[in-house]
């Protein structure tokens, strides 16, 4: 009982990161306005000056958060990092200019970077073959999330422009207190080991982490996996607008059935296709139906057939949970929050690579003297990058052996 109250907390962290995230997308055009008084093409990019600080913080401070809770234990650092999460939102609910929003998306990208102490937490009470169906929770936890925060963000600005920041901090502070009366510690004092800043650098973490069998191959196909992901993010609104015509009501709605059918893929698909084929032949499952999901949006040009294939897309859903479990099954439990700090940077920096490359790309083929008017451009290169992530998976690696 108290395992599953444990891990509803670690779910309900997941979903407060996410809604978080998203909460405040709705509100940035006008707030970002608000606090600098330029145009809203130059407050564009305090925006996405914002968002990119939020990615580099994690990409930071993933392995340093991961190493602190193989250090002083998962409850500790989940509880300070959400109390500084409600604390952040504060401030950032109260902030008259841009430079504190910024330096608030900075702390609020460190504090976020608990994603990585969530998913050891749930590493430390899940036998392996429990690990894939739970990371496939967490994944469904973030895509909830996902549609819920732009939909509540949306609600609140009609009420005012920094009501959205007053929720954040109320959810995250109700989560804190919950956590505090029943979240148990997992990492016993015995498997805990010493900190060290050479250790918790994103960089010289990869070193302690790569001589593990198969690890690295593993690493690499999770970060080309979050490259070609993070082009939903990045250029479906402008693709829907440009491919389809699509108003910001079809867009949000696109995105909300997107949200959903990942979220309820990964909830109750992981587990039994996992029993099913095993780890490896999932991921690869995954893998090859995100190439097909891409190669499909690459070219369609019809908005109803989009919005159509949608819940197809969740298939794709299936990769991260599996290389999850893979790579958590080849690390000891020493290190658990070590490999999940590196996989925290690694999809920070997805999230930095992957705006900069998609929406680059999207501007080549659409721009008014582009040779070809091509909207899907980036879903062909996101297939193209998945097709070699899906040969290299295939060659360096094989299903993990099962206790």
């Amino acid at each position: 009982m108290r395992q599953n109250l444990a891990l509803g907390f670690i779910l309900m962290t997941v979903l407060i990161d996410a809604i978080g995230i998203g909460l405040i997308f709705p509100v940035m055009p006008d707030l970002m306005t608000e606090v600098t008084h330029q145009s809203l093409a130059d407050a564009a990019l305090w925006g996405g000056a914002l968002t990119t600080a939020f990615a580099v913080m994690q990409f930071l401070f993933g392995p340093v958060v991961g190493n602190l809770s193989d250090r002083f234990g998962r409850r500790l650092v989940l509880l300070t990092s959400l109390a500084i999460m409600a604390v952040d939102y504060v401030v950032m609910a109260l902030a008259q200019t841009v430079w504190l929003l910024l330096i608030g998306r900075i702390i609020a990208g460190i504090a976020a970077a608990t994603h990585s102490t969530a998913n050891a937490y749930v590493a430390d009470i899940s036998a392996p073959d429990q690990r894939g169906a739970r990371f496939g929770l967490i994944g469904a936890a973030f895509g909830l999330g996902f549609v819920a925060g732009p939909m509540i963000g949306g609600l609140l600005a009609g009420i005012d422009s920094r009501a959205p920041f007053w929720a954040a901090a109320a959810l995250a502070a109700g989560n804190f207190l919950f956590g505090l009366v029943i979240l148990p510690e997992s990492l016993p004092a015995d498997r805990r080991r010493p900190f060290t800043l050479a250790r918790a650098n994103p960089l010289s973490s990869f070193a302690a982490i790569r001589t593990l069998p198969g690890l690295k191959s593993l690493l690499l196909v999770s970060f080309i996996y979050a490259v070609t992901f993070n082009v939903w993010p990045a250029i479906w609104s402008y693709y829907g607008k440009a491919a389809f015509g699509w108003d910001a009501q079809w867009i949000g709605l696109s995105l909300a059935i997107f949200g959903l059918c990942m979220a309820a893929a990964q909830a109750t698909l992981v587990q039994p296709v996992i029993t099913r084929f095993g780890e490896r032949r999932t991921a690869l499952i995954g893998m090859w139906g995100e190439v097909l999901t891409y190669a499909f949006y690459a070219f369609v040009t019809s908005g109803f057939w989009a919005l159509t294939f949608t819940p197809l897309t969740a298939i794709g859903g299936l990769a991260g949970p599996a290389l999850q479990a893979m790579m958590s099954r080849r690390t000891p439990e020493t290190q658990q929050g070590e490999l999940q700090g590196i996989n925290t940077s690694l999809n920070a920096l997805a999230m930095i690579l992957a705006p900069l490359v998609m929406t680059w790309v999207f501007g080549q083929f659409t721009r008014s003297d582009a040779w070809v008017h091509w909207p899907g451009a980036p879903f062909l290169l996101s297939a193209t990058l998945m097709v070699a992530a899906t040969i290299v998976f295939v060659a360096r690696t094989r299903e993990p052996p099962r206790p």
